[in-house]
């Protein structure tokens, strides 16, 4: 039974990051339980994300939880928008393949050619918001 999920994506602007919101939204207001890497953050003090100079212990931090996070998670829902899938969204998404888990990918109506090998990865690609609850469903 699918119960936690981790959502992937670029965080690389304040668009991007509103769209993973808008996703994680839709997933917690159907009883999911969702990790967004850039609202979910413990262990870390907010003045440790700001500025261009992050210490290594704050990397640290951030991928450890995340990590976790994706080790915890039952389905990874991936934003794959973009010229090319983001580097850290591609490796998300290798990862849960690795543990044999599903892969939900969302492309926002975005027509591209994909990389193939992370393509092949991927278990279902919608194009909208509103069409991952009934994929999810097919896969509890």
């Amino acid at each position: 039974m699918i119960k936690k999920i981790y959502i992937a994506g670029p965080l690389f602007n304040k668009h991007e990051q509103m769209y993973l919101e808008d996703i994680a939204k839709e997933l917690e207001g159907n009883g999911y339980d969702c990790f967004l890497p850039h609202r979910d953050q413990t262990g870390i003090d907010e003045s440790e994300l700001k500025g261009t100079d992050m210490s290594q212990e704050t990397k640290d931090k951030i991928f450890k939880n995340d990590f976790d996070a994706l080790d915890a998670a039952d389905l990874t829902v991936a934003l794959i928008t973009g010229q090319d899938i983001d580097s850290g969204t591609a490796a998300e998404i290798g990862h849960t393949y690795g543990q044999q888990k599903p892969v939900i990918a969302i492309n926002a109506n975005e027509r591209r050619y994909r990389n193939l090998f992370v393509e092949g990865m991927l278990t279902v690609t919608v194009n909208n918001i509103d069409e991952i609850i009934p994929e999810i469903k097919k896969l509890s």
